[in-house]
């Protein structure tokens, strides 16, 4: 999610499934080949960025793009990872072991320029600013292309793509920067296979049910799912209206109240506990609605209409559709879908 500043199938296994029915590391398939004489070019929220061969250096700023590369079996192109919220997911864990982790928090650029890459990958733009990694414009002076998912900067994007088409359309990119577009067309296939079935549920659900995407909580301010962002789009999908749709903004800061206005049918809880700030865990999160005067009333909270998921998962992350079986399995469970 874009954090307050002050922070600094197979779909019949799709509850199971973090992206779609992956390749085992030993297909055979493009193997990231080098240079073919002309300059690969990809547009990155509003920037082009030239390459004349496959980066070997690249360093990520986040885990969800992380895993992404990861993915793509692209680990020994990668000089150094930042950011990690949480456990790396179990896949990926062996290979996320080679590659050097430059800070479990957010990178500076002192320490990305100590790295020699020779791309830098992000999930969010705001993780370009000076006093983070350094603004695009000022890794372009460098020469040191800079690539933002198009999932954070959609106004300079295609207005009929869905976040799901945004979120492919960096696979495929990914695929020309390093030249592994098979593994990258691959990936696009199996989780577009998994949203078109996934669907196919809203046939299936009764009325347009309400629901709120809480991700965190800091300072007791609610930071929860608001319009244009995943969230949004998995809840279309899937027959339900995320309750802040009316926000133009993806992660706004609201009000324990505003929630308590909006009344949900239920409300998304996203866990993440190992990122160990107060508020982070799914559990305190429901606590802290329980013991609430006014969201403690709510039908949603008093008959527990709760889904629990990675929070991870609710950002742009090849994780997503995982996210996307749980909150259909979820509905099930709790009555939603027919």
């Amino acid at each position: 999610m874009r954090r307050p500043a002050r922070l600094g199938v197979c779909l019949s296994t799709l509850a199971l499934t973090l992206a779609g029915c992956s390749s085992s590391p030993d297909s055979t398939d493009d193997a990231g080949r080098g240079g073919t004489g002309e300059p690969t070019k990809v547009t990155s929220c509003g920037r082009q960025l030239g390459f004349e061969e496959p980066p070997q250096r690249a360093v990520t700023l986040d885990q969800s793009v992380t895993e992404t590369l990861l993915e793509l079996r692209l680990a020994d192109r990668m000089a150094g990872t930042s950011y990690l919220k949480t456990k790396v997911a179990e896949k990926y864990r062996d290979a996320y072991a080679d590659v050097p982790a430059l800070s479990p928090d957010i990178l500076t650029g002192e320490q990305l320029r100590a790295a020699n890459p020779d791309v830098v990958v992000a999930s969010f733009a705001d993780l370009y600013a000076k006093d983070r990694a350094g603004t695009r414009e000022e890794l372009a002076e460098l020469d040191l292309p800079a690539y933002v998912s198009a999932v954070d900067c959609p106004k300079q994007n295609d207005p009929e793509k869905s976040a799901f088409d945004l979120l492919f359309d960096d696979y495929a990119n990914f695929g020309r920067i390093f030249g592994v577009e098979e593994r990258a067309a691959k990936l696009v296939e199996e989780q577009r296979a998994v949203v078109r079935e996934a669907e196919g549920t809203a046939d299936q659900v009764q009325g347009t049910p309400f629901v709120v995407w809480l991700y965190s909580v800091y300072d007791d301010k609610p930071y929860v799912a608001g319009k244009g962002g995943l969230p949004s789009e998995m809840s279309r999908l899937v027959g339900a209206k995320n309750a802040f749709d009316d926000v133009d903004e993806e992660w706004p800061e609201v009000s324990w109240e505003q929630i308590a206005d909006r009344d949900p049918d239920f409300i998304v809880v996203g866990d993440l506990s190992e990122r160990g700030k107060p508020g982070d865990s799914a559990e305190e999160k429901l606590k802290m609605m329980r013991d609430h005067p006014v969201v403690s009333k709510l039908t949603a909270v008093e008959k527990n209409r709760t889904i629990e998921v990675p929070g991870i998962e609710m950002d742009p992350s090849v994780r997503t559709t995982h996210t996307l079986g749980l909150l259909i399995e979820g509905m099930k469970d709790l009555g939603y879908v027919r």
